[in-house]
């Protein structure tokens, strides 16, 4: 049995932003710009009150309001993707982190690249925060939304960036 999903399209600082949601929590935050991926629904209440309540919640982030983020989330991933996903999440608003130093964070030190593509692989940007992480010496990596929305969320974050 297929789950309802609902939809939204959210404008904010970084442009733009699709997001998707079932019964079950949040699937996706994408970017419109910098994704082919459009994720389609036919509704339910449940996921309609999860896009809301996501909309708020982002709201008081771009303001500087909200420093984490209270939603039921339902991302689809492998176990290890998940694993790296759950692992986003523990890093504090404004900061940042290596993609070796997830890979160690997870026990799986010579999983870097591994690690890399789980987070590119993030269907839940800004709220799983696939944002903080960096390449070596603290170098601004790519993103699903563009690197110039990487720099504009660590610098919402308070982030100061090498060259900066």
């Amino acid at each position: 049995m297929r789950t309802a999903t609902s939809c939204a399209s959210v404008d904010s600082p970084v442009g733009k932003i699709h997001l998707a949601a079932n019964e079950n929590g949040l699937t996706h935050l994408l970017f419109a710009d910098h994704t082919s991926h459009q994720p389609e629904g036919d509704g339910s209440v449940a996921a309609a009150s999860i896009l809301a309540e996501t909309e708020r919640q982002l709201s008081e982030y771009f303001v500087g309001q909200r420093r984490t983020f209270e939603l039921p989330l339902a991302p689809a991933g492998t176990e290890f993707q998940q694993e790296v996903w759950r692992s986003l999440r523990e890093i504090p608003y404004g900061q940042t982190i290596s993609y070796a130093e997830l890979a160690r964070r997870i026990v799986r030190p010579k999983a870097v690249r591994a690690v890399g593509a789980a987070n590119g692989a993030n269907p839940i940007a800004i709220i799983v925060p696939c944002h903080r992480v960096l390449g070596a010496g603290g170098r601004l990596t790519g993103y699903g939304g563009g690197l110039s929305a990487k720099k504009t969320l660590l610098e919402l974050e308070g982030v100061s960036l090498e060259g900066d």
